[in-house]
């Protein structure tokens, strides 16, 4: 299966509220966020640096469970801002699927023609991306 068709079908598994349970790997999602760190940091509410990144891309901390596109200090794209005035909340199934392709991920959701700054994608390690991110507030690293 190609990427894209990869990352058109978990959207659509999203969309459905069916679809594969994913199981990520906290370990690897944490050597594996090493990658974002070139755009994104990870900071928590109290302003306490848990992994110093840049700031081309929102602060991911607390990201699951939080409303998409609605990191404060952040100014989001066309599609993310569409994808937060739908309601989309991020899961680690949705965060996963968003990482292995921000474009078709929205294209699934929201129709074609919908962008996001994001230029790169992730389709190996992605499910451990989202498990790290889920559980960075609780692992302190």
């Amino acid at each position: 299966m190609t990427k894209s068709a990869w990352s058109l079908w978990i959207g659509l598994a999203i969309s459905l509220g069916s679809g594969p349970t994913f199981a990520g790997d906290i370990a690897k999602g944490e050597k594996l966020f090493g990658n974002c760190l070139a755009c994104h940091r990870l900071q928590g509410d109290d302003g306490t640096t848990i992994r110093k990144g840049g700031r081309a891309g929102p602060n991911l901390f607390g990201v699951v469970g939080r409303l998409a596109g609605s990191a404060p200090s952040y100014e989001y794209s066309e599609g993310l801002q569409a994808l937060q005035k739908s309601g989309q909340v991020w899961s680690k199934e949705s965060l996963t699927a968003f990482v292995v392709n921000p474009n078709d991920f929205l294209s699934v959701q929201l129709g074609p023609g919908h962008t996001s700054k994001m230029p790169f994608a992730l389709p190996d390690g992605a499910a451990d991306i989202a498990e790290y991110l889920a559980n960075v507030a609780t692992i302190g690293r």
